[in-house]
């Protein structure tokens, strides 16, 4: 029944939005080419912005550094009880989601999802964003220079759950 109903859902609606359009007499092509216009538009203010996102992940992963990073925080992460193993997974997560995935992924297939690090790494996984990607491609979509308090904000955010993922898995396990 829900795989019937998911390959539905966007037929049904662009229909549904098609016909609401007519109704209202409202030129449902010309809107469509002038979002379509607009979001070209965006993509080729954002082009910059996402293309120097992907050259620093690519960078800091080919070049070693997050390994480094990972070796210098492995210390901390032991004293604290935190695997070191998602320690990648937690440095690449603000600035890149498939980085992350990747490592996400590498974690499910050495140590299984039912582990105790494929649960941190599930927790974290689900519990982050894509801190940096967001203020940088959002922010940017709008024209505001100033971030404010966003990125920290953000970022403690995904800190905190770096520190508290592992102390909840193991609450569930007791």
């Amino acid at each position: 029944m829900v795989d019937t109903l998911s390959y539905w859902v966007l037929p049904v609606t662009v229909t549904v939005t098609v016909l609401f359009g007519l109704y209202k007499r409202v030129k449902v092509f010309d809107c469509f080419m002038e979002g379509a216009k607009k979001g070209l538009h965006t993509v080729y203010e954002l082009l910059p912005s996402i293309t120097g996102l992907v050259v620093a992940v690519t960078m800091l992963k080919a070049s070693g550094a997050l390994t480094i990073f990972s070796e210098v925080f492995a210390p901390l992460a032991d004293k604290l009880n935190i695997p070191s193993e998602v320690i990648p997974m937690a440095l690449i997560s603000p600035v890149s989601g498939g980085g992350s995935m990747t490592f996400f992924e590498q974690v499910l297939k050495e140590h299984g999802p039912d582990s105790f690090l494929g649960q941190v790494a599930s927790v974290l996984m689900g519990s982050t964003d894509t801190t940096l990607y967001a203020v940088t491609v959002y922010y940017s979509a709008i024209g505001i220079r100033n971030t404010r308090h966003t990125l920290y904000a953000g970022l403690l955010a995904d800190f905190t759950t770096f520190l508290l993922a592992s102390f909840f898995v193991r609450m569930t396990l007791y």
